[in-house]
């Protein structure tokens, strides 16, 4: 069920930043409004997850990974916005860095 959650409120955050963006300045109102209630909803639905009990730096860095990887790639798909090699190589090492962070609550210290 947290997973489930915490990828809600992964879609919920790339929905609220890429209404941001067509929101143009907040001049724009219902992607402003769909701005605002997209991360009402990310965040609480973060708060759920953390409340259930999954580690803080597990959550949050699979969903600002996660988010920050899907805003740049739609990015490019909905606003034609750059997309290089270089950012592509980031996204991979956003991926590894979320593995090793999950990885290594299972480990333990």
């Amino acid at each position: 069920m947290n997973w489930m959650l915490l990828g809600l409120a992964i879609v919920l955050e790339v929905t609220g930043t890429l209404s941001m963006r067509a929101s143009e300045g907040f001049s724009r109102g219902w992607f402003t409004l769909l701005t605002v209630g997209a991360y009402l909803g990310a965040f609480t639905l973060l708060g759920i997850v953390l409340k259930q009990g999954m580690p803080v730096g597990v959550a949050y860095g699979i969903w600002a990974g996660a988010g920050v990887a899907l805003v740049a790639l739609l990015g490019r798909m909905v606003f034609g916005e750059p997309l290089t090699v270089v950012m592509a190589l980031g996204f991979v090492l956003i991926i590894g860095g979320v593995l090793l962070v999950e990885g290594g609550t299972r480990l333990g210290s």
